[in-house]
């Protein structure tokens, strides 16, 4: 997995969740060098529950505000974010219960949905958004 990096794409002209999206990316960053570096199943454990935390909290804001403009788009984003907290949950309660779990393909997944959901998906409620004054 290549390291994630803030680019102008991820930015969607809500402060508060383009801030919310770079401690997401700060925390996936840091999942990934506990891989690299080799680190033990306590600690990797621990920073997937630190990722399950601020994720679940990132998507209450989220849908927060849309629900509170509005958005058509809600629905389909709060089953994309069940979809991905499901995915997460599962491998966090696998890697804790001592089961094997691909975390190359794991952390290549988190990879992979963060630059299609922050640079794809959410780009769809910024503007909403910010045409309903939320900045």
């Amino acid at each position: 997995m290549a390291l994630l990096t803030w680019n102008h794409a991820c930015a969607v002209g809500v402060k508060a969740m383009d801030d919310q999206h770079g401690i997401l990316l700060d925390t996936l960053s840091e999942l990934r060098l506990a891989m690299v570096r080799g680190c033990g199943r306590e600690q990797v454990s621990k920073l997937l529950d630190q990722l399950i935390e601020f994720t679940r909290m990132h998507f209450w804001s989220e849908e927060q505000l849309m629900e509170q403009t509005g958005f058509p788009g809600l629905a389909a984003h709060r089953a994309e974010h069940h979809r991905l907290l499901a995915q997460i949950l599962h491998s966090a309660h696998r890697l804790q219960h001592g089961e094997a779990v691909q975390m190359s393909d794991f952390l290549c997944f988190l990879h992979g949905w963060f630059i299609d959901h922050v640079e794809g998906l959410d780009q769809q409620y910024g503007p909403w958004l910010n045409e309903h004054g939320v900045y």
